[in-house]
């Protein structure tokens, strides 16, 4: 959706899903001037009269992915007035890596009441190299380089299938981008890109989500329309505590063991494990035989499921960024609060194999991921229901 804001014309996405997030990203691109239309699953935006550069605080706070605006805008504009991001409370997040592209590339980068301000009369191509790989930063840069003066490198670049899914977008637009999925992404500017016409991937998460439902409530589940390679080192994982995989004609089918075993894990940048399905893998392990070892090497502040998950009788423990998961015979349901994204998905993945009900409070953070995820789960037999608080 960020990257419509480097052409003219009205823009086609397809697969969209209805979440929070994607409302909140087409207010953001509303306020710069497009037409925004959601309709079942499909966006259209028209971006003929995007004149505003400022992506305000209070839209932005709520959602960190809006930062991806910056790129697009300084490409097309000449200038961006971004609020500093917020999003999920899952530890320090920043965009230093996404200024210091910017500024090699010939922007003007200044911080101004929790703003950054950029500005640039013309990006020039440059050889960038992030220190840590990173997703959003790695897909600013693309975005911002695919309108710049000569060729621009990215090096130690994020390989996420969601990086690729953007520079497939762009490439349909008329950028000239090799690379994407490796280390070093290669891009050579050009002078003006046309409408987006493309269809969004599915999302490896909520797939991923769906196989630890399988898996902890010894279910037999088929995933349609989803991309198992883009969960290999996940389904590797999922295989090693007892789950069995088979792709069918329509879909992944998923079969839960009667119980799981324990297995040690440790989430790593794309194609590791990945950080967006540590909370839920260890709704996993809290049943399962044995003790497992679950280690967060991207957040440092993403075991705030940890809490509710001992309510329900989880017998974790926390040293640094690693938690030791002892397998107990059964958990209990009970009321709980979500503290995040992935924690929210955490919780419902455990109450399906609770005794008893749980309550799960403050789930506004699940619709900014999931789409109806209770309608998906009645379909398949869980006794879930959304109330109002």
């Amino acid at each position: 959706m960020a990257a419509t804001i480097l052409s003219q014309g009205e823009h086609h996405l397809s697969r969209v899903p209805h979440l929070r997030d994607v409302t909140t990203m087409g207010r953001l691109l509303a306020d710069l001037g497009a037409g925004f239309h959601l309709e079942k699953n499909r966006v259209i935006l028209d971006c003929n009269k995007i004149k505003d550069f400022e992506a305000p605080y209070d839209l932005v706070n709520t959602m960190r992915a809006s930062v991806l605006v910056l790129g697009p805008l300084v490409a097309r504009l000449g200038k961006a007035k971004v609020s500093l991001p917020g999003g999920c409370a899952i530890g320090a997040r920043p965009i230093n890596l996404h200024l210091m592209g910017l500024e090699k590339m010939g922007a003007t980068i200044t911080l101004e009441s929790g703003y950054v301000l950029a500005k640039a009369k013309k990006l020039r191509g440059a050889s960038i190299y992030f220190d840590t790989p990173t997703v959003t930063g790695t897909e600013n840069i693309m975005m911002a380089a695919a309108l710049a003066e000569g060729k621009t490198l990215i090096e130690n670049a994020a390989k996420e299938p969601e990086v690729v899914d953007l520079a497939d977008a762009l490439i349909s637009m008329g950028a000239r981008i090799k690379g994407a999925g490796e280390s070093i992404i290669e891009i050579t500017g050009v002078s003006r890109l046309k409408p987006l016409k493309h269809a969004i991937i599915p999302d490896r998460i909520e797939t991923g989500t769906f196989m630890t439902i399988a898996g902890i409530t010894g279910g037999d589940i088929t995933i349609k329309g989803c991309r198992p390679d883009h969960l290999d080192s996940l389904i590797n994982k999922l295989q090693d505590t007892g789950i069995t995989f088979r792709i069918t004609s329509n879909g992944l089918r998923v079969m839960g063991p009667e119980k799981p075993g324990a297995v040690n894990t440790k989430t790593m940048p794309y194609p590791g494990f990945p950080t967006d399905m540590q909370a839920q893998f260890m709704a996993l392990m809290c049943i399962a035989n044995g003790t497992s070892v679950i280690s967060e090497s991207i957040f440092e502040n993403r075991f705030m499921h940890v809490a509710e998950l001992r309510r329900m009788g989880a017998d974790i423990t926390i040293e640094g960024g690693t938690a030791t998961v002892r397998g107990v015979e059964k958990i209990k349901g009970a009321p709980l609060m979500a503290t995040d994204l992935r924690a929210s998905a955490s919780l419902i993945v455990a109450a399906l194999a609770a005794e008893g009900e749980t309550t799960i409070n403050r789930i506004y953070h699940l619709d900014r991921g999931y789409e109806k995820i209770e309608e998906k789960l009645q379909k398949i037999g869980a006794d879930i229901r959304r109330e109002k608080e």
